[in-house]
């Protein structure tokens, strides 16, 4: 006994003096003040190791770079721009200075220099030991707030809170994930707080980030190099912080409205007949479809020896441009894939060492280096020169009617730590710049697009990135994802932490991508059926079962039929959400803790999801469930199928179906929907069906649709979109019979808006036959055959049996509808 005690303490005391080595190692440099000066809006403050500069990039947001001396520095990727004007006061104490902006203020101690921030008076996040660096590493260390949890880091499956992580900052495909993940495709180098402020650290290199591992009351984010400096983002709600957020590192571009369609999609057509067949056999079932997407088969018959051709293979796609343009007269838009890999077995190799568009070795030679797909060189996506010889490609299938970008592989998949980038003149490693590579390739499709075609809004899907990614219009998805349930459990948590932090598109591959020898048509089911309230429905998988629903019998595909024209019927409602995460950052999947700021337990809820404001959804993510618990916010809501009323504040039981997917209407929305169309070509707001969820405990309501011609990439600058507003008030004297008034308002403007439209407003729950219902001052006809009022331009009829009310009315200006 006694010595397994000593052999235990032993190891105890070995653990504690690894501990120590790790935190002795990386003892801050104790910076002493010397001196500063307020220039603009940058805080210049002389130390003994270097200067520090703090800037104030808008009215909430500082960025802190500490430059050391003789410490090799990389530029900022995750700034958009020039910082916003705002006002600036300082205050000189003799111990410290006070650096106050209308919604921050820092607090700098002057020895040894520390800095905390405060949003009035609250203390929003304060450094431990500050900045440090040694001759392998450099980062910050920060304190942590007892009960303070932590978001961010990009695509993990750790949980919603990620304090008490410890993880690799350095993007990394994870073939065939499913349930656990703690490196993936798109990390992101910052967090959000439970006390309302983001921490970005603007390092483009390998590093890591600690929140709370090794020390439970302190965050450390580190690297092997890179830029000393890091952002902190504070605001009053979640929402404003996750404006503030974007006004510092850029804002989504709309995407053009058939981003927002159904595309076809999988690993790959093999042949332009193939293509052909599956946009007929689309045709023939009557699915809507707005994209087809081309994997890496269009420039090569296998796998293996082609990427870099970057061209069409003229013995499987002999007539590209044909089949292009005979798609895109179907409604059908073309996405290819690219990827920044150039085999030395490609038709390209010898072109892109001629242009010096690759990294190079430490000789100064095009780094050649083997991987799955062959030996290859790697396209330097930093260098001014080979973005040029890159861009010819894209300039070369724009030009042939593609449409679209997928750019794959882009974490890089495989990236020799020393291969040497130009940037702007300053050599970097790969392993400084790692990070930051597909953000940058993302940057120069986006710029290069937007030359091309600067009428048109690119669309760019990637499946890597940097904070600040979402300006240049990503679109990203997240990877190979296992073809199974544990493969679908995860997608929520992955694609509202991306939404926190700017990139608000995030989606899966629909049905699982990786493996699935077996079709599972329940799963698969459930897969499509959540992707309908998803930013993106794309499936895509390896194409030994079909990930096209079209392809697929029965049940299967009848089910799916009737969720992809609910897809089309909501894209009124989808495209604002589009637009308001354009015009503020939030995304358009919401976390459930956004209901209740004050309650800090919603945070952890990884498995449903609000889509928009209006709408709940609770993924079904194992098979043979027979019911679904769902944790219900305060307030009423509406079964979307059944209509059936529950009471919030709780959780609540419903029984499954395969045909349903559990989908909730909170009590008061209202819902702009229209007519489905087979491709949003064809896609009109002439004719506006309004889904009001009418109940007492949300006596007034307002919704906002808004609507422009889905393509002008300038709608929002030039105010060339009109702004649909509808407002609810119900009666609230209960000795009175029910009654409402809903107005609908429109403001601005753009070329091809409707003059006039045809609107059905359906209220929901409405407990009453009526009396009349007047359209500003004349009543309406009270139709009670269903089949009459269905024929009917104008009237309205109350359905007993499902206690709703529909109301049909042309409008063409400012309309109140009283109903009696």
């Amino acid at each position: 006994m006694i010595k397994i005690h000593i052999s235990t303490g032993r190891k105890m005391m070995m653990r504690l003096f690894g501990l120590s080595f790790i935190l002795l190692v990386f003892t801050a440099t104790s910076s002493e003040y010397q001196s500063h000066e307020l220039n603009g809006q940058v805080l210049h403050i002389q130390t003994d190791d270097g200067q520090l500069s703090i800037t104030a990039l808008a009215d909430d947001s500082f960025e802190v770079f500490y430059q050391p001396k003789d410490i090799k520095q990389l530029p900022s990727f995750a700034i958009d721009g020039v910082a916003k004007q705002t006002e600036l006061t300082i205050s000189d104490e003799a111990s410290r200075l006070t650096l106050s902006a209308p919604g921050i203020r820092a607090q700098i101690d002057k020895s040894p220099l520390r800095i905390r921030y405060f949003r009035g008076d609250k203390l929003l996040l304060a450094e431990h030991q500050g900045f440090y660096f040694d001759a392998n590493k450099r980062g910050f260390s920060f304190d942590l707030q007892e009960n303070e949890k932590l978001l961010g880091g990009g695509e993990r499956i750790l949980g919603m809170d990620r304090r008490g992580q410890r993880f690799p900052l350095y993007n990394k495909a994870h073939y065939g994930y499913t349930t656990e993940s703690n490196q993936m495709y798109f990390g992101l180098s910052a967090v959000m707080s439970s006390n309302k402020y983001v921490l970005i650290f603007d390092n483009s290199a390998r590093g890591e980030m600690d929140l709370g591992a090794i020390n439970s009351d302190e965050m450390r984010f580190e690297a092997i190099g890179g830029r000393t400096s890091y952002i902190v983002v504070a605001g009053k709600t979640y929402p404003e912080l996750i404006e503030n957020f974007v006004t510092v590192t850029g804002k989504q571009p709309l995407p053009p409205r058939w981003a927002l369609g159904s595309f076809a999609s999988r690993f790959g057509y093999r042949s332009e007949q193939e293509v052909r067949d599956t946009v007929k056999k689309y045709q023939e079932s009557g699915f809507p479809l707005d994209a087809l997407v081309l994997d890496l088969y269009w420039f090569g018959a296998d796998i293996k020896g082609h990427m870099g051709n970057l061209s069409w293979d003229e013995k499987t796609f002999p007539t590209p441009v044909k089949m292009i343009s005979d798609l895109r007269k179907e409604g059908v838009k073309t996405v290819v894939i690219t990827e920044p890999f150039i085999l030395s077995s490609s038709k390209n190799w010898q072109d892109a060492v001629t242009h010096n568009a690759l990294v190079k070795n430490p000789e100064g030679n095009p780094y050649q280096f083997d991987f799955y797909f062959g030996n290859t060189g790697l396209v330097d996506v930093f260098d001014n020169d080979a973005r040029d010889w890159f861009n010819q490609t894209y300039t070369t299938l724009y030009k042939q009617g593609v449409a679209g970008w997928w750019g794959d592989l882009g974490e890089p998949e495989v990236h020799p730590a020393d291969a040497l980038h130009n940037l702007n003149g300053m050599s970097a490693t790969g392993d400084e710049v790692h990070n930051a590579y597909g953000h940058k390739w993302a940057e120069q499709v986006y710029q290069h697009q937007v030359s091309l075609a600067p009428n048109a809004r690119p669309f760019i899907m990637m499946r890597s990135g940097f904070v600040g990614s979402q300006r240049y219009g990503m679109i990203p998805w997240t990877g190979d994802v296992s073809r199974s349930w544990d493969g679908l459990k995860p997608q929520v948590e992955l694609s509202l932490q991306m939404g926190l932090l700017g990139l608000g598109y995030t989606h899966s591959d629909l049905g699982g991508f990786a493996g699935g020898e077996v079709f599972d048509p329940q799963m698969y089911i459930r897969w499509l059926q959540y992707g309908i309230f998803q930013p993106v429905f794309r499936p895509h998988a390896q194409d030994n079962i079909a990930p096209e629903p079209v392809f697929h019998q029965g049940k299967t595909k009848d089910i799916l039929r009737t969720y992809v024209e609910l897809r089309y019927a909501m894209m009124p409602y989808n495209y604002s959400l589009a637009f308001e995460n354009s015009l503020t950052g939030m995304p358009l999947m919401r976390p459930m803790f956004f209901e209740n700021e004050d309650d800090v337990s919603l945070i952890d809820v990884k498995d449903q999801y609000f889509w928009g404001d209006a709408l709940l959804v609770k993924p079904i993510t194992q098979a043979n469930q027979k019911e679904v618990s769902i944790t219900l916010p305060k307030g009423a809501w509406f079964n979307f199928w059944s209509d059936e009323r529950y009471e919030g504040g709780k959780n609540i039981t419903l029984p499954t179906d395969i045909k349903l997917l559990p989908v909730l209407a909170r009590g008061g929305a209202i819902i702009p929907m229209t007519l489905p169309v087979l491709s949003t070509d064809d896609y009109s707001t002439k004719s506006l069906d309004l889904h009001y969820y009418a109940d007492k405990s949300a006596l007034h309501s307002t919704s906002v649709m808004y609507n422009d011609d889905g393509k002008n990439p300038h709608s929002i600058r030039d105010q060339a979109f009109e702004t649909l507003t509808f407002n609810a008030a119900r009666q609230e004297d209960e000795s009175k019979p029910d009654s409402l008034v809903f107005k609908l308002t429109r403001t601005g403007e753009f070329k091809g808006m409707p003059g006039s439209r045809m609107v059905s407003l359906w209220i929901h729950n409405w407990p009453q036959d009526i009396n009349q219902v007047l359209v500003g001052d004349k009543q309406l006809p009270q139709i009670k055959d269903k089949t009459a009022f269905l024929n009917a331009n104008r009237g309205t009829r109350w359905d007993s049996e499902t206690n709703t009310l529909e109301v049909k009315f042309g409008w063409s200006g400012d309309t109140s509808i009283q109903v009696f």
